[in-house]
C-alpha cells in the first residue's frame, strides 16, 4: 500500500508526457497544412486585391450633381506561369512529405491538375492524400455591376455588389465603396471638359472566395474547401484628357491588402487549425499603375482600364447615365 501513490505519480506522469507528445504532433501537422494553403491560396489574394481595385473610375471628371451612372464591369486577370505552380520541399515540412518525391512543383489556385500526394502519420496512423489540385486558370475573368452618383463639389461615389456566385465550384463574392474629388476645379476658373482634369480617388472593397476541392481526411480533421477573405484599401492620383468623344486616363496608386484564410470541412481540430490559419493573414502593401481609354457615344460610355501590380489586370466598363 505504501507504493500506491508512487504508482499513482508514475501513471500521471506518463499520461501528461503522451497527451503532451499527442498534442506536439497535432501542432506540427497543423503547421505544415498552414504552409500548403497559403502556398496554394496566396496568389488567389493576390489576384483579388487587383481585381477588386480596378474600374472604380476611368476618368478625372465628374458627373452632375445628382447625375446617376449605370455600369456593367468585367476583369480579365492575366496569371504567369511563375504564379501558377510552387516548388515545395519535403524539409519544410514537420509531418508531412510527398510521397516517392523529395520535392515538387504543386499548382497554386490558378494552377492545373497534379498527381503528387502527401503520406504522414499521426497517432501512430499512416495516411495519405493527393495534393489539391487548381483551376487552371491563366486568365480569370470576374464581372460585377456598379452605380455611380455625382455628388456636390465635383464629387462621386461608386458601389459595386456582386452575391457570392459559383464558377468551376468556386464561390465569388464582393462589394465595396470608392469615392473620387475633382482637383481641377482648383486650378481653373472655368473648368471646360476638354480641360486636362485630375482627381484623388479611395475606394474599400471586399472579396470573398470558396475554393472547394476534393475531401481530404488528415486523421485530426476532413477539410473540403480553402476560404478568402480580402479587404482592400486603395488611394490614387488620376488624370484625364478629353479629345472630342475619345478620352485618355492614366492613375497611380497604392493599394493595402489584409488576408484571412479558413478551411472548411470538420473534425475536432479543425478550429484550432483555422486559429492558427488565421495568424497567417497579413497586410501588404503594393503600388498600381493604371492606364485607361474612354469613348463615349450620347449617354454611353465604354471604358478599358489596363492596371499592374505584380500581376496584370483589364478592365472593361459599359456605362449609361441616367439622367
Amino acid at each position: 500500500m505504501r507504493n500506491l501513490p508512487k504508482s499513482i505519480l508514475f501513471l500521471s506522469l506518463l499520461l501528461v508526457t503522451q497527451f503532451s507528445k499527442a498534442q506536439e504532433d497535432v501542432n506540427l501537422l497543423i503547421n505544415d497544412m498552414l504552409l500548403i494553403a497559403e502556398n496554394f491560396a496566396a496568389p488567389g489574394a493576390e489576384g483579388a486585391t487587383l481585381q477588386s481595385s480596378a474600374g472604380w473610375f476611368s476618368s478625372a471628371s465628374t458627373l452632375e450633381k445628382w447625375q446617376v451612372e449605370v455600369s456593367v464591369h468585367g476583369n480579365a486577370l492575366f496569371v504567369p506561369s511563375s504564379q501558377q505552380d510552387k516548388i515545395i520541399n519535403n524539409n519544410q515540412f514537420n509531418n508531412l512529405s510527398i510521397v516517392g518525391e523529395n520535392n515538387a512543383l504543386l499548382p497554386t489556385v490558378y494552377g492545373g491538375d497534379t498527381d503528387a500526394a502527401y503520406e504522414g502519420s499521426i497517432f501512430g496512423q499512416d495516411f495519405e492524400f493527393d495534393a489539391i489540385d487548381g483551376l487552371d486558370k491563366s486568365v480569370v475573368l470576374h464581372a460585377f455591376p456598379q452605380v455611380t452618383v455625382g455628388l456636390p463639389y465635383m464629387t462621386e461615389i461608386a458601389v459595386r455588389y456582386l452575391p457570392e456566385i459559383f464558377i468551376n465550384d468556386v464561390g465569388i463574392s464582393t462589394y465595396g465603396v470608392g469615392l473620387k474629388h475633382n482637383f481641377s476645379q482648383y486650378i481653373f476658373k472655368r473648368l471646360r471638359p476638354e480641360d486636362f482634369q485630375f482627381a484623388l480617388v479611395a475606394n474599400y472593397s471586399n472579396f470573398k472566395a470558396d475554393y472547394k476541392f476534393t475531401p481530404i481526411d488528415i486523421q485530426i480533421a476532413n477539410l473540403d474547401r480553402i476560404d478568402v477573405d480580402a479587404n482592400m484599401y486603395n488611394v490614387q492620383l488620376i488624370g484625364s484628357k478629353l479629345y472630342d468623344t475619345f478620352e485618355v486616363m492614366g492613375g497611380f496608386g497604392y493599394t493595402n491588402s489584409k488576408f484571412d484564410y479558413a478551411f472548411g470541412g470538420t473534425g475536432g481540430s479543425l478550429p484550432t487549425l483555422n486559429n492558427q490559419l488565421g495568424a497567417l493573414g497579413n497586410s501588404e502593401g503594393k503600388f498600381k499603375g493604371n492606364i485607361g481609354f474612354n469613348y463615349y457615344v450620347n449617354k454611353f460610355k465604354f471604358s478599358t482600364v489596363f492596371s499592374a501590380s505584380g500581376l496584370f489586370n483589364a478592365n472593361v466598363g459599359l456605362h449609361y447615365r441616367l439622367n
